[in-house]
Formats: structure tokens, C-alpha cells, sequence
């Protein structure tokens, strides 16, 4: 009798045993890259959650009571900020009622806080568009950006779970290597797009396009957010015969229209870019992201 007791007690000791370790860290990141980014960093300590996926705009997002309840659960919320998700975000951290991933806080991190930002306006109207006061948000289209947030996100997740620094840190170190060894090869790969013109659908790539040397001669929206008309169009298809651009870039969440009807007439390709982590189905991971990025482009200039 007391052998199968026995028995009983270590089959249920396994069992638990067995189970997947809960996470040390719960991470709530506002976009795909950073979730990503935190995954390369924390690896089985953390659990990153990720707010949006890369076929939504993540400038327009509800703040639905499953993602409230995801913030509440969290503790560290890992943001794009420069006012990319300023539209539901502070919603969701208000309503989350979770003190330690309020703006200010430890456990609120900025991945802006950690690059150079472009684009800042020099004034501030809503009659021209959707505009960021502190700047253009899409830093991730710049690999070299990534590498700057991994370094600032790392000490920031040691900050936040100090049990886990040295995992963060050792993490980091192996992250760093393989990056710089990547950026050098996409930045030699993509050697050919140094001063390609191009147009852009929404201004998402400009950083992309200081990396790379792109040369953006403007974007298909009249003002940012604003989706362009018959006669916005016909006014750039008449610029593209002056000063032609030889292709359209996009990003996967973009509607198709604006830039299939000026490919079109122009007779240039529409390139449509992951833009993040599953953007498509070859950009699967951080790395996968900008090797079909780089390809992507590269192919538009066939």
C-alpha cells in the first residue's frame, strides 16, 4: 500500500515537472519587432506578448478589453513611443489599472528613447496630416536602430527583474555579434540601392532609406494619413515622367489602391515590404525580416 502511495507521489512530481517553467518576465510590446526583440534578450525567461500584428496599422488599434487585461498581467510594456501608438495605448495602461507599467515607471520602456529620431516637424497643425511632434516612429526599418533598443532594453529588463541580468546580459552579447554580422552583410548586399529613387505610400521607410541610400522623391499621400485622390495621383504620375522613380514601396498593412494605379500607368514595380516581423510569411523572425526586405528591394530594380 504505501509503494503505490509512493508511486502516486512521484508520478504527480513528474507530471509538475513537466510542465513549461512559467515566465520569469511578461512582456507587453505595442508591435511585433518588439516582442520580438525582447524574446532575442529575455529567450525562455521572458514571455512577450505582442499588441498588434504586422498586417494592422499600428497606428489605429482598439484598445480591447483582451489587451487590457494582457497590460494588467504584465510587468514591463515595451512601446515604439514618439506618439506611434498614442491613439489606444495610454487607454489600455490607464484601464490596466497596473501601477509598475505606467509612462515614467520602470516597467515602461520607449524604444525611441534609444535612437536618433528624423523628420521632427517644425510646426505643429493638424491641417497637414497625422503628424509626430517628436518625430517620424518607424525606427525599425533600420537595423542598426534595433541593435541600439536591444542595448538600452536589456538594461532596462535587468532593472525590472534583476534575477535575470545575467541572462539579459549574456543574451545581449550573443544578440550583438550575430547582428553586426548580419548588418554587414545586408549593408553589402544591398550596395546596388544606393541612390535608387523611389516612392513611398505613407512615409514609413525613412529610415530604411538613410540606411540603404535610398532616395525618396515623396510619398502617394498628400499629407500623412490622408489617402491620396484622383488628382493627387495624376499630379505625381506627371512628376514620375519628369523625375522617375524606379519603384513604389509599401507596407504590408497598406491598402493596394494609391500605389497599384500609379505602378501602373508608370510602368514601375510596387515593392510591398514586411515592414515587421511577420509582415509576410518569410519574415518570421528579426533577422528573416531584413533579409527579405533586402531581397525585396533588390528585386524591384529587375
Amino acid at each position: 500500500m504505501f509503494s503505490k502511495l509512493m508511486l502516486r507521489l512521484a508520478a504527480a512530481l513528474l507530471a509538475v515537472l513537466a510542465l513549461p517553467a512559467t515566465a520569469a518576465l511578461n512582456v507587453f510590446a505595442t508591435v511585433p519587432e518588439w516582442a520580438a526583440l525582447a524574446k532575442e534578450i529575455g529567450g525562455d525567461r521572458v514571455q512577450a506578448f505582442a499588441a498588434t500584428n504586422a498586417l494592422q496599422d499600428p497606428h489605429r488599434i482598439e484598445a480591447k478589453p483582451s489587451l487590457i487585461a494582457k497590460a494588467r498581467g504584465s510587468q514591463l510594456v515595451v512601446a515604439t513611443g514618439a506618439d506611434l501608438e498614442i491613439g489606444w495605448l495610454p487607454v489600455v495602461l490607464r484601464e490596466a489599472g497596473n501601477a509598475a507599467i505606467q509612462p515614467g515607471q520602470p516597467g515602461y520602456f520607449e524604444a525611441a528613447s534609444a535612437v536618433r529620431l528624423i523628420e521632427v516637424p517644425t510646426r505643429l497643425d493638424r491641417a497637414d496630416g497625422d503628424v509626430h511632434p517628436a518625430g517620424n516612429p518607424h525606427i525599425q526599418t533600420d537595423p542598426r536602430n534595433l541593435l541600439k533598443v536591444a542595448e538600452a532594453l536589456a538594461g532596462r529588463m535587468a532593472r525590472v527583474d534583476p534575477a535575470g541580468a545575467s541572462i539579459y546580459e549574456a543574451n545581449l552579447a550573443r544578440f550583438r555579434e550575430r547582428w553586426q554580422a548580419n548588418l554587414a552583410r545586408w549593408t553589402r548586399a544591398a550596395a546596388p540601392l544606393r541612390g535608387v529613387p523611389v516612392w513611398v505610400q505613407h512615409r514609413s521607410f525613412a529610415y530604411m532609406a538613410d540606411w540603404l541610400g535610398l532616395k525618396e522623391l515623396g510619398a502617394l499621400e498628400p499629407k500623412p494619413g490622408v489617402e491620396p485622390g484622383s488628382a493627387h495621383l495624376a499630379s505625381l504620375l506627371a512628376r514620375q515622367k519628369e523625375t522617375p522613380a524606379r519603384m513604389i514601396l509599401r507596407t504590408a498593412y497598406a491598402r493596394p489602391t494609391a500605389s497599384e494605379w500609379l505602378g501602373e500607368r508608370a510602368g514601375i514595380p510596387v515593392v510591398v515590404l514586411p515592414f515587421t516581423v511577420g509582415g509576410n510569411p518569410a519574415a518570421g523572425d528579426l533577422t528573416a525580416l531584413f533579409d527579405d526586405t533586402v531581397q525585396r528591394l533588390l528585386g524591384g530594380l529587375r
